[in-house]
């Protein structure tokens, strides 16, 4: 693929004749990844190649990630954005202080957590440890609490019905809720409960200890 092609694919072409001084974060990721298609690789290696983009693109650089994938080239990409292995991967490796502790696909990986999740915000988060008290017998597990959010997520089982009975419970009370629903596990619900800590988690610099996610997209 010739140079003048690839500035095309990656939106670069008005820039082409810009110093790169110029560019943004998104189009220097599009110019690197550009660069490595030049020899038309049937097997690509990025590494992170989001970090530090804004949510545009982010989002600019997962289109282009899908149409090579679309194109026939395999990838092999790391990330430690979650959201963005799910959308993503054909196949999720998942690699905690050094080691493989899980792999299969996004669906697999949520069937290992299973069941559905309730999530609830409260209006006032002084009232976020009553509602989770309060909430806490309707759960099949521990209820983790967010103050930053104002909000309550928890396994449980039975869908609308225990939904309707926490927003019983919460209206008895007189706790305001500004949100609630039921959603199925994320892969960051995978990640802590394999893990025990978020993926974005840092570690101290002499702990030799890394968090990553691996996919593999083909």
């Amino acid at each position: 693929m010739s140079a003048r092609e690839l500035l095309d694919q990656f939106d670069l072409a008005d820039a082409a004749y810009r110093p790169t001084k110029t560019y943004s974060g998104g189009m220097r990721r599009r110019l690197d990844l550009a660069g490595a298609l030049i020899a038309d690789p049937p097997i690509l290696f990025l590494d992170e190649p989001t970090t530090g983009l804004d949510p545009r693109s982010r989002t600019d650089m997962w289109g282009v990630i899908q149409r090579l994938v679309s194109g026939g080239t395999t990838l092999l990409l790391t990330t430690q954005y979650l959201e963005e292995a799910d959308l993503l991967a054909d196949e999720v490796v998942v690699i905690d202080q050094g080691k493989v502790i899980a792999q299969g696909t996004a669906d697999q990986l949520k069937a290992q957590v299973g069941g559905e999740r309730l999530e609830v915000a409260v209006t006032d988060v002084a009232q976020l440890d009553t509602a989770g008290r309060l909430l806490a017998p309707l759960a099949v597990g521990s209820p983790s609490l967010d103050e930053q959010r104002r909000t309550m997520l928890m396994p449980i089982s039975g869908g609308v019905s225990v939904l309707q009975e926490a927003l019983r419970r919460l209206d008895d009370e007189g706790i305001a809720v500004s949100d609630a629903g039921l959603r199925r596990p994320t892969l960051d619900d995978v990640f802590l409960t394999l893990t025990g800590h978020a993926a974005d988690d840092t570690q101290p610099a002499d702990d030799n200890t890394t968090t990553a996610e691996q996919e593999v997209s083909r």
